[in-house]
């Protein structure tokens, strides 16, 4: 006889994580915060020309189907009654645009990154036409005129993708963030999907006023974004709709928080002044500030941290946002080949110690906070005949933690009141030495959350804590406290001085290397893929046959 199924002490909550590298999904004790069972699927992104990063959506939807669907397996497999699992969470990366037809349910183009640096040429076009004086972007907006928002890489597929631009003629077309295209497609897709969003992937478009919580019709205008293909948008934490096929057919989607606001709530920084730092692919400084928008003069982007409820209060940050933060790690590993995986980087600059003198800019898409430098590139300096792989790898790990102690030390400007510790999350922090290079450039303590998936238990949260879901208390004392590792700093405060001061000197050196746009021509493309060989060879016979001619005049 088979055995019971057990309700595991509570009812469950099912958190699905869409990042930038991988879809998960987990399912949460809404009354302990353990976690039960989860499943990932590892994704891939595609590089069609330089600085474009694109990604298939439909590929994104089915690596979220089967994370459920084998999630489901596995609970079942420990007997755990999966019709106890009451409430849906969705955590994402922003700013990644995505258009598609709600008659059909196909995209109209690939999901253009949030990496992606195509539209460079479209933001120096569009800065031009604001007024010095008055950024109404930025005060509207909390951002500025970047590649990194939807806005623009949403203009640029209604200006160069036909399909699209046919789409919105003919009414046929819908655009979103990845949280609008998940939650359409797992709501019914073209059989009565949801076109929603919520607060604070809505503050990631340049679309959206942070003061009215609503799209402004001047930021759409100036964009030349029709209004009608936008979702609506809705708080953090409701219920969106209902699972409508698979294994949790009639679920409620509950909560929607973008990734790094997800992170805040999973690290419980409900209180002015409470931050967090995630290391993912990028790195995402947020400090919440409360109940009013803080601006800041130091680069940092001001942005809506949360709003857990229709009628709850919304909450801001401040934001440092890097675009290279783990992904730096992905390149020595993929494009240099001086790593087998990921985790190998640790082992190697263990074996070092330092990076002797080397010092790594990896501005690979430009420089985001606190410089917004487009014209930046990747460069690594300092090298000697005795550098060797090591001291590479330690100088990508050091990269990160100066990064972060560059919008750590904006973000003190701004605020006024120095952090006295940081928090940390996301999966690098399993990295131990990069933890103690963190804590050692920033001179303050870094406390690690055991459980690194912090923006899966926000949105879990989130969800949990819904209107109509309600199994799970955001009440202080209701909160599961969460285990903490402690890392301290161990140099002392005059070197990391002289390592930052050194950092800095060669972050200068990596602007102003990109002057115009990349050229977009298949010839140019293939020109550049010919093998270095093709060129030697070339260069001798052309010396060889100068000789030759050289000696039959002489």
């Amino acid at each position: 006889m088979a055995a019971p199924k057990t309700a595991a002490g509570g009812p469950l909550v099912g958190a699905l994580v869409q990042g930038t590298d991988y879809s998960n999904f987990m399912v949460f004790n809404s009354k302990t915060s353990e976690v039960l069972s989860h499943h990932r699927v590892e994704l891939t992104q595609e590089v069609p020309k330089e600085g474009w990063i694109e990604q298939d959506p439909k590929q994104i939807l089915q690596s979220v189907n089967e994370c459920i669907e084998k999630t489901c397996e596995k609970l079942q497999e420990l007997n755990i009654d999966i019709s106890n699992i009451k409430a849906i969470g969705v955590s994402n990366q922003r700013e990644t645009t995505v258009v598609w037809d709600k008659l059909t349910g196909e995209p109209l183009y690939n999901a253009v990154m949030w990496l992606d640096v195509r539209t460079q040429s479209t933001v120096e076009t569009l800065s031009k036409k604001i007024p010095g004086n008055n950024n109404f972007v930025k005060s509207k907006t909390g951002l500025p005129l970047s590649t990194y928002f939807s806005a623009v890489k949403l203009r640029w597929i209604l200006d160069n993708v036909r399909k699209a631009q046919k789409a919105v003629e003919e009414g046929r077309a819908l655009f979103g963030t990845v949280d609008s295209w998940l939650i359409w497609s797992l709501t019914g897709g073209v059989d009565g999907g949801i076109h929603c969003t919520d607060v604070t992937n809505a503050s990631r478009t340049m679309l959206f006023n942070i003061h009215s919580l609503e799209w402004d019709k001047e930021l759409c205008d100036f964009f030349e974004i029709p209004m009608d293909i936008l979702p609506n948008i809705w708080s953090s934490s409701e219920i969106y709709g209902r699972v409508k096929t698979g294994t949790l057919e009639g679920v409620p989607i509950s909560g929607c928080l973008g990734d790094q606001s997800a992170a805040l709530v999973g690290q419980m920084c409900f209180q002015e002044g409470q931050a967090k730092n995630t290391y993912g692919t990028g790195c995402f400084l947020l400090c919440n500030t409360g109940h009013k928008c803080v601006f800041s003069e130091c680069g940092l982007l001001t942005t809506v941290a949360y709003k857990l409820g229709k009628n709850k209060p919304v909450f801001y940050a401040l934001e440092g946002s890097v675009a290279i933060g783990g992904a730096v790690i992905h390149w020595l590993r993929d494009n240099l080949g001086i790593i087998k995986t990921s985790e190998e980087s640790e082992k190697l600059a263990k074996e070092v110690g330092t990076s002797y003198g080397c010092y790594f800019i990896p501005a690979f898409s430009g420089l985001y906070a606190p410089y917004w430098e487009p014209t930046a590139r990747g460069i690594i300096c300092g090298l000697t005949q005795f550098t060797n792989k090591s001291h590479i790898a330690f100088a990508a790990l050091e990269a990160i933690c100066f990064q972060t102690r560059e919008i750590l030390d904006a973000m003190n400007r701004d605020c006024g009141i120095p952090l006295s510790h940081l928090q940390v999350d996301g999966e690098m922090t399993n990295n131990k030495v990069l933890m103690q290079l963190q804590a050692d450039i920033l001179h303050i303590p870094v406390i690690k959350a055991s459980m690194p998936e912090t923006m899966a238990l926000g949105a879990a949260m989130a969800a949990g804590a819904a209107e109509g879901v309600n199994v799970w208390s955001l009440k202080p004392e209701d909160l599961s406290t969460i285990m903490m590792e402690r890392f301290e700093p161990q140099i002392k405060a005059t070197e990391s001085e002289i390592r930052y001061s050194t950092w800095k000197k060669a972050v200068m050196k990596s602007m102003g290397w990109v002057t115009g746009q990349p050229s977009e021509s298949s010839e140019a493309n293939n020109f550049s893929s010919l093998p270095l060989g093709f060129f030697i060879v070339t260069s001798m016979i052309m010396l060889i046959g100068a000789r030759y001619i050289s000696s039959i005049f002489s």
